[in-house]
């Protein structure tokens, strides 16, 4: 049986080898080889220790398999102080990444190496705790408050270069980390390097504990894990002794793990790994996409086009004129500069893309030879229709055909082919060369390996894919149309819109609903209201009629400088507009409603209610498979606060049973609308949450 800790003694150096492939998780075995390791070494009287990774990494993190489970011992705060105390001379050689644990067991090293594609970080505010082993406690020491507080709270991956400027490292050397390892180990005894422990260092200097707190909760939206690490290094600068520290970092490590936000975040965690596995693409292989097009080379388009391009596919553009097609590629080329400027994409690979990969095309017999098309024109039905009868016909055969439609249906879209079986939505979201989520839309006669096809796309472009039924809307813009039905409703009884927005940031969404309405444009919107009312619409329905005025009045939101707010040039965001409490006074008086107050807790409990009602009616007619593929694509279509996990996650915690009877008691104003979902229902009857489907499905 493989040993999860290799021992072995080169010369006075005793290597502890890590073997828990497949990226060496710090599950209890590996922490009992490690100090089985150290004390081994101890006995057996060498001068120092060098602990490294087998495989493609040092300590990735935490097993977890292990979350939310009591922790055997050595738990890890306990094994980082054994190993810090030892009175040999302990080096951690790093590659791959050292992350969470991972950099905290380096930490507790006296020593760090590293090869030079490393990468080290402490990221658990991103599942809603701190570091937990002394990382809050260690690193002000090693390097300083401020860059401490900085690389705690936000969590982020830091390359070795600026490890190594930072000073998390001591040394970056490429080679075998064995050997970069041993090497170091080398240098440091036959220099005499003294034992160096973090713990035994002194306090660093404190700064404006209370205004860093309050400076990180207001950047986190609420978000409470950053803003708890804040306080956890404070006390590395202010209690009395490291083991203080130490204390106090494990009772807020604890105050974290047992909050709603924790749950919200590891649920988000998950959920992000398991939207992707669906049962029905098991042993499916996806078609071969080597070429792609994209045809509009507007916002949408552009944006879809520079994501495979970054992908590494080549793309052909079509557009309906050259000119038009020149424009376009000026959207992809500002794109790729964007991405040169933040230093994802080289000057280079720039270069190349524009001259060599992206190919303009006026007429679609340039898609002849291409794997897979994805249309990106006017959200128009017949358009859409006649731009596939033309692809039915010079595609080759097996091409996949996608359609990035928001709302339309895919069925009715693949009936003008003869191929249905070939057509899929692929639902971007906007700038779709950095939104994550793509809505991969199912149609009756799609075949398994074109959706497996549209997954494998998406992993490709590094999106987060949710496979989606056909309705209107699929799963998000057919929940958004609800809560934001919801707001407009709250609009006609007394709230104002800057009020329901600064409300829901105050929730922690990025931005309220009709900022949202704003920045997408209110055109938008105002062309699915009068499609909807050209189809029939139910004469219950209660529309609010300030959006359409705006747009009569050409008031389109931020494209045009005004809509509910006004925008003005080098300003950033937007002011309340003075014209809309007038429209709104209008409409209500219109229809005979006396205005009445809302608090911030009802406008949210509202909101968030329609949100999760018309959830689970997409769940309850298997729109969505699962609980957490809504979640998914709220957390990353919709701005919903990644800290509470999703709307469904959000309703388990705020409990069901009082979601239901809230629904019932404003059904006796409007009977129409508050329509309870037949599945909450059955999960509020059964005593059941939307976990326990999302834990079905597993089983």
């Amino acid at each position: 049986m493989t040993q999860v800790v290799e021992y072995e003694q080169v010369g006075d150096i005793a290597v502890l080898a890590a073997n828990n492939p497949p990226v060496n998780a710090l599950g209890v075995d590996l922490r009992r080889g490690l100090q089985s390791g150290i004390e081994r070494a101890e006995r057996d009287g060498v001068r120092a220790v060098l602990i490294y990774g087998l495989g493609r990494t040092y300590f990735a993190g935490a097993d977890i398999r292990e979350f939310g489970k009591p922790p055997q011992d050595p738990w890890l705060p306990a094994l980082c102080n054994r190993i810090e105390a030892s009175p040999l001379l302990v080096v951690s050689a790093i590659h791959g990444t050292a992350l969470g644990g991972g950099l905290e067991v380096a930490l507790a090293s006296h020593y760090r190496v590293a090869v030079p594609g490393a990468r080290v970080g402490l990221p658990e505010v991103h599942v809603g705790v701190i570091p937990g082993a002394g990382g809050t406690q260690r690193l002000p020491r090693l390097i300083g408050v401020d860059a401490a507080l900085e690389v705690i709270t936000s969590g982020r991956h830091i390359q070795a270069a600026e490890a190594l400027e930072l000073g998390i490292l001591d040394k970056v050397q490429d080679g075998d980390p064995r050997e970069v390892g041993l090497a170091y180990a080398r240098h440091l005894l036959d220099s005499g390097a003294p034992r160096r422990a973090i713990g035994e260092m002194p306090p660093p200097q404190p700064v404006d504990f209370d205004a860093v707190h309050d400076a990180i909760l207001q950047k986190g939206r609420g978000q409470l894990s950053p803003a708890i690490a804040v306080r956890a290094v404070q006390a590395a600068c202010q209690l009395p002794s490291f083991a203080d520290g130490m204390t106090r970092e494990r009772e807020l490590f604890m105050e974290a793990l047992n909050s709603d936000q924790r749950k919200g975040m590891i649920h988000a965690f998950f959920a992000e790994r398991a939207v992707g596995k669906l049962p029905e693409l098991q042993g499916i292989e996806p078609r071969g996409v080597h070429r792609i097009a994209v045809i509009g080379g507007g916002t949408m388009g552009a944006g879809i086009a520079t994501s495979a391009l970054l992908a590494g596919l080549p793309v052909v553009l079509l557009e309906m004129s050259t000119d038009m097609a020149i424009a376009a590629k000026e959207r992809i080329a500002a794109n790729l500069a964007g991405a040169v400027k933040r230093g994802k994409l080289s000057q280079d690979v720039h270069d190349d893309i524009l001259e060599n990969k992206l190919e303009l095309a006026t007429g679609y017999g340039a898609l002849a030879g291409v794997d897979l098309v994805v249309e990106a024109v006017f959200e128009d039905m017949e358009i859409k229709k006649q731009v596939f009868a033309q692809l039915d016909e010079v595609c080759k055969s097996g091409a996949v055909l996608a359609t990035n439609t928001s709302y339309l249906d895919i069925n009715e879209i693949a009936a003008a082919t003869n191929r249905p079986w070939d057509v899929i939505g692929l639902h971007f979201f906007s700038p779709a060369h950095v939104m994550k989520l793509l809505e991969v839309v199912v149609g009756d006669q799609t075949a398994a390996d074109v959706v497996a096809t549209g997954f494998a796309l998406g992993h490709r472009m590094r999106k987060v894919s949710v496979r989606a039924g056909v309705c209107d809307g699929f799963i998000g813009n057919r929940i958004l149309s609800t809560y934001r039905t919801c707001a407009d409703h709250m609009v006609l009884d007394g709230a104002s819109p800057f009020q329901i927005d600064t409300a829901l940031t105050e929730f922690g969404f990025a931005m309220g609903p009709f900022a949202v309405a704003d920045l997408a444009g209110l055109d938008i919107g105002w062309a699915v209201r009068k499609r909807k009312r050209a189809e029939g619409m139910d004469p219950r329905t209660r529309e609010s009629h300030v959006a359409d005025k705006l747009c009569e009045a050409g008031h389109f939101g931020q494209k045009t400088g005004k809509g509910f707010y006004v925008y003005e040039k080098g300003r950033r965001g937007g002011t309340p507009n003075p014209d809309v409490e007038q429209l709104i006074a209008d409409d209500r008086a219109a229809r005979g409603i006396t205005p009445r107050t809302f608090t911030n807790d009802e406008i949210v409990r509202r909101y968030m209610i329609a949100m999760v009602n018309e959830a689970a009616k997409v769940v309850g007619e298997g729109i969505a498979r699962r609980p957490l593929d809504v979640d998914v694509t709220l957390l990353y279509g919709y701005g919903f606060p990644r800290y509470r996990g999703g709307p469904l996650k959000w309703a388990d915690m705020a409990g069901l049973s009082g979601i239901l009877a809230d629904i019932r008691t404003w059904s006796e104003q409007d009977a129409f609308f508050w329509q309870p979902a037949p599945l909450l229902e059955q999960l509020v009857a059964e005593g059941r949450t939307f976990d326990d489907l999302n834990r079905q499905d597993d089983a």
